[in-house]
């Protein structure tokens, strides 16, 4: 990450910046066309963000409300570690100085005093292992992600399998009721099959004797 700009778009008015190598002739050079590149950009038809790649290196630049951020670095380093960075400076930048970047009478690099969390900031994201972090975390989002929808599905389906349980419960038990009464019924009518001749008789017998008797 070689160097960090903050401009007013509305007219290019230089806002912040990084504590840059100002011998490096190519990283003045760049600078020279990030001036030119933001006069150019219009905040309602422009794109909130871009990468703008220039030889070996890339111009990176994030839109928010009425401020443009801007980091150069080379062309290898990664865009979303880039993006990242440039919007945890704009989040404190809005944070410190959101009542003061309407103002008329702002200067050049009104707000230089920032530079000092730019550059903790950048060394933080500049180091190897930021990046290294980054994907870790990614991973790990992604990774839980899956675990959580993978554990809904797991509820939902059991959900669904208790439901089904349960109605296939109070099937059974419907069912139940009902082949009981209706074997009551067959046992009641094989009972009668099978004892009825011999009430009859037993009847007639005694209906015999009553009058004989009698």
């Amino acid at each position: 990450m070689e160097s960090t700009l903050i401009y007013r778009l509305s007219d290019g008015l230089p806002l912040s910046g990084s504590i840059d190598d100002e011998k490096n002739p190519s990283l003045a050079e760049l600078k020279k066309k990030c001036k030119l590149i933001i006069l150019k950009l219009n905040p309602q038809t422009s794109e909130p963000r871009a990468s703008i790649d220039s030889g070996s290196h890339t111009l990176h630049y994030l839109i928010v409300d009425t401020i443009i951020y801007v980091c150069i670095t080379t062309s290898s380093f990664p865009k979303k570690l880039v993006f990242s960075y440039l919007a945890e400076i704009s989040n404190e930048f809005s944070h410190v100085y959101a009542s003061e970047l309407s103002r008329p009478d702002l200067k050049p690099y009104q707000f230089i005093q920032f530079d000092s969390f730019i550059s903790k900031t950048k060394k933080i994201y500049g180091d190897s292992r930021a990046q290294s972090n980054l994907d870790k975390l990614n991973t790990e989002l992604v990774d839980v992600k899956m675990i959580m929808n993978k554990n809904i599905e797991d509820l939902l389906y059991r959900g669904d399998s208790l439901d089904k349980l349960q109605d296939l419960s109070a099937n059974l038990k419907n069912q139940s009721q009902k082949y009981k009464k209706y074997a009551e019924k067959i046992n009641f009518q094989l009972l009668l099959k099978q004892y009825a001749p011999v009430v009859l008789i037993s009847l007639f017998i005694l209906f015999i004797l009553y009058r004989i008797i009698f």
